[in-house]
Order: structure tokens, then C-alpha cells, then sequence
């Protein structure tokens, strides 16, 4: 009877190879991500327009307790606290300001052809005037994140 079921799991584990790493993804404490490209969008005179551009963003996660549901931002300035959510695969980072904006990261715990893991970062801000190295419109970087701990 256990050969039946060491085998049935096996089969399980072969057919969605997802449930360990996603079990790993729930249990990381720690996670550097690293974005390449990204997305802008504004609002021109006929409407919605999007940019693409390459982009050189890191963020890490530390204290990552996703039961608790709660991490640190490390930033060049100090920490963040950042409220986490895990769910079916998807490890999200919220981080809402209390003047407005909202940035959100998700990893996902699909891997890349590098062997790390999908991600995305969404900036939800929004200014009059546009200032240099200043998050002023929507953005929505991609890239990926390791797991460190």
C-alpha cells in the first residue's frame, strides 16, 4: 500500500512541479528581485499611451513572514514594513504610502529560463509635472527574484 502511494506522489509532484517551489516561496524569509525592463503610462490628448524602456530596479525583502504576513523593505535610507500576502503560488508585497501611491510586487513561482523566479513590480502614482528619477505615472517593471533565505 505505501508503494502505491510513494508512487502516486511522485506522479503528483512530476505532473505539477510547482507545489514544491511554491511551498519553498511560502516559506522564504528573505528575496532579492531585480527588474530589466519596465512600462510607463500617462495620459496624452488621445488617451492612454504606454513606453517601454529598459530599467535597472532591486528591491529586497527582508523578515519575510508570510503566516504573519509581514516583511521590511531594505531601502538606501532605512526599512519598510510592508504587509505580504502568499497565495496558490503568488508571494505579494503591498506597500501602500499614506500620501497616496501604492506599490505592489508579486513573485510568482514560475521560473525563469535562468532558473530564478517571475516578478513584477507596479508603481500606482500619479503627478502633474514629471521630475527626473521620480516615480510621477504609472509603472509596471518586469523581471526576476531569488530567494536568499
Amino acid at each position: 500500500m505505501s508503494k502505491k502511494i510513494s508512487l502516486s506522489v511522485a506522479a503528483l509532484l512530476l505532473a505539477f512541479p510547482g507545489l514544491l517551489s511554491a511551498q519553498s516561496l511560502a516559506k522564504a524569509t528573505h528575496v532579492r528581485c531585480t527588474f530589466t525592463q519596465m512600462a510607463i503610462g500617462n495620459w496624452g490628448t488621445p488617451g492612454a499611451e504606454v513606453k517601454t524602456k529598459p530599467a535597472n530596479l532591486t528591491l529586497e525583502f527582508e523578515g519575510i513572514n508570510a503566516d504573519e504576513g509581514t516583511a521590511q523593505l531594505k531601502a538606501v535610507v532605512g526599512k519598510y514594513d510592508i504587509i505580504v500576502r502568499y497565495a496558490a503560488g503568488y508571494l505579494h508585497f503591498i506597500q501602500s504610502f499614506l500620501d497616496g501611491p501604492l506599490y505592489t510586487t508579486t513573485i510568482l513561482e514560475k521560473k525563469t529560463a535562468g532558473g530564478k523566479l517571475k516578478a513584477m513590480h507596479s508603481r500606482h502614482e500619479f503627478t502633474d509635472f514629471a521630475l527626473p528619477g521620480i516615480t510621477s505615472s504609472p509603472e509596471q517593471y518586469y523581471g526576476e527574484c531569488e530567494v536568499l533565505g
